[in-house]
């Protein structure tokens, strides 16, 4: 049975590459500033974040901002890589490897968290 797309991808996102500079010996990582993001970093995908992820450490129930990014196969979009959502401004880290599904370059799903626990 070979994948079907959920929905029309009409959710504006840019993908923010990181850059590497090493300091002291240790490899830092930065973004670029959402401004700086060039169009060419523009993409469109399904965004779904079914209410996040509740977890229990140490005796603390925390609540993370997660959600699954389906779009477009991109080879540039990478698990060190963060994606902006337009509408809404937030930045979202993406966790693990993006899959490649079916391993066909058509489409991939993305699982991200929010950067930052601002609401």
């Amino acid at each position: 049975m070979s994948f079907k797309r959920s929905t029309n991808y009409n959710v504006a996102m840019k993908l923010l590459e990181p850059t590497y500079s090493k300091s002291k010996g240790v490899n830092e990582k930065t973004y670029p500033a959402i401004k700086d993001v060039p169009d060419t970093k523009l993409f469109f995908g399904l965004f779904r974040t079914f209410g996040g992820t509740e977890m229990d450490s140490n005796g603390i129930h925390t609540l993370l901002d997660t959600a699954k990014i389906e779009t477009w196969y991109r080879s540039d979009i990478k698990a060190e890589c963060r994606v902006y959502i337009m509408e809404t401004g937030e930045v979202y880290e993406i966790e693990g490897k993006p899959e490649d599904i079916e391993m066909r370059h058509m489409t991939m799903l993305i699982s991200v968290k929010r950067v930052g626990g601002k609401s």
